[in-house]
């Protein structure tokens, strides 16, 4: 189906747009654009929704305010990803013959050129931005975007065959939506956003449904060390290739005696040392891997090492933001889980690190990091939601020291900060890294972790 016989379906149907957001903003352009019957449902009022008379003039309505779930019966339905399907009203509508769709569902309708779909609870911008990367560096023209920040649905005029689209996906934009990508990857499973799944297999029943409707001719990139992995695969239809740091695969990419090797039905070559890759970390090896395993026989082998010697990283990843009085400080803001933080702070082998933690509570367990935080970090900042949970963790922890692990709590995120830099000495490392997401205090990590740099280099 091409773009616009997709919206020509459109015509005659009421459309809701539920969410007025990164994604769904540009779709309600489009739609208006063919003067389709759209209603904006926003939860903000009226006086803070400063699109209000933008989207009125252009033949909008809008349903705003606490209550703009109800009364959802038009024909079509675009759900903001934050919105979860379960949601009553939603299956209300659906009940009484409300279609749910969103951008991303209909950006894989008609989207002309090959796919990449890359989720999983770690490393998703990362591998999605370097699958990206490799491929341009390969001569390929790329569209990067999803849950990356960047829609695409507007941008399918100018793709052709041969491009690729590189889509990160979550598991809330992944929750109901048929997809059918050339090549699927799923990073890793871990407990993730169970404030909003109402359990664990919720949460991987949504990672799941990336690969549920590929075929022997598509790509499954799988991590050979995920528990959940062998499930996958016995339900996958698509040719599987896995990645793995800790022993060789059939078919794939994996990392063994600092060597980086790439397989295919048991053919091994070698493409480059681990420790050419510039930016440090176990996880970042496994990053550049599940890329080679989804781009192979599209990139080149010189392409892969010029860039992995070459790429400094995606912001708020373990990003050195300055050195002062030789103590170095990092953003890693993009830490929203337990996993994401164990994994900053492995990269740490010659320094125990400050770390500064805590922030909104999604009601996953903290016990993993409670361990590593007990062997890793020298002292530990506390702040946010889960700070005193954290905390109690950490306390509970077999072999916790307070006289070598001082903890701090401290509620004003700044404060925090400042104490942190006030308690380092020449050597040491201050890092933000939060296991927890931001939105207790900031809009987003983006925000966050623009607000820790501006506190870091502020200081005198």
């Amino acid at each position: 189906m091409t773009l616009d016989s997709y919206f020509k379906s459109l015509e005659g149907k009421s459309i809701a747009v539920v969410g007025y957001g990164v994604s769904n903003a540009p779709l309600t352009d489009l739609l208006l654009a063919r003067a389709l019957d759209v209603t904006v449902c926003d939860k903000r009022e009226e006086a803070k929704f400063e699109e209000s008379a933008s989207l009125r003039e252009r033949g909008a309505k809008l349903r705003l305010g606490e209550d703009y779930l109800e009364n959802l019966h038009e024909d079509v339905i675009f759900r903001t990803p934050g919105l979860h399907p379960f949601t009553p009203q939603l299956q209300n509508a659906l009940n009484n013959g409300s279609v749910l769709t969103s951008e991303m569902e209909a950006f894989f309708t008609v989207c002309p050129c090959r796919t990449i779909a890359i989720t999983g609870s770690d490393g998703k911008t990362t591998t999605s931005t370097l699958i990206a990367t490799l491929l341009r560096e390969s001569g390929h023209t790329v569209f990067l975007g999803g849950n990356i920040g960047a829609p695409l649905l507007s941008k399918v005029p100018e793709m052709k065959p041969s491009d690729f689209a590189v889509l990160e996906l979550s598991s809330f934009q992944l929750h109901s939506m048929k997809c059918k990508p050339n090549v699927a990857v799923i990073t890793n499973i871990s407990p993730n956003h169970l404030d909003v799944h109402p359990n664990l297999e919720d949460y991987v029943n949504a990672k799941r449904s990336i690969f549920l409707s590929q075929d022997e001719n598509d790509r499954l990139v799988l991590n050979a060390n995920d528990p959940y992995t062998p499930e996958f695969a016995a339900q996958a239809k698509a040719d599987i290739r896995y990645f793995s740091h800790e022993h060789s695969v059939q078919s794939g990419c994996f990392n063994v005696d600092e060597l980086i090797y790439c397989a295919k039905n048991y053919e091994v070559r070698e493409i480059m040392p681990s420790a050419g890759i510039l930016i440090p970390g176990l996880h970042n090896i496994d990053n550049y891997m599940t890329a080679y395993a989804a781009t192979e026989g599209f990139i080149t082998d010189s392409a892969f090492r010029k860039v992995a010697r070459t790429f400094p990283g995606v912001p708020h990843r373990i990003e050195l933001v300055r050195e002062r009085n030789g103590v170095k400080f990092y953003n890693d803001s993009i830490a929203s889980s337990p996993t994401r933080t164990i994994a900053g702070l492995r990269c740490f082998t010659k320094v125990k690190p400050i770390l500064i933690a805590g922030g909104h509570d999604k009601h996953i367990p903290f016990d993993d990091l409670g361990t590593e935080i007990v062997a890793r970090v020298k002292a530990l900042y506390l702040t946010g939601e889960t700070a005193e949970r954290i905390r109690d963790t950490v306390l509970a922890t077999p072999g916790y020291n307070r006289l070598t692990l001082p903890i701090y709590v401290i509620d004003d995120f700044r404060d925090a900060v400042i104490s942190a830099a006030e308690s380092a000495v020449e050597g040491d490392v201050v890092i933000l890294s939060p296991a927890c997401s931001s939105f207790d205090k900031f809009k987003n990590f983006v925000e966050r972790g623009n607000t820790f740099r501006s506190i870091v280099l502020g200081l005198e």
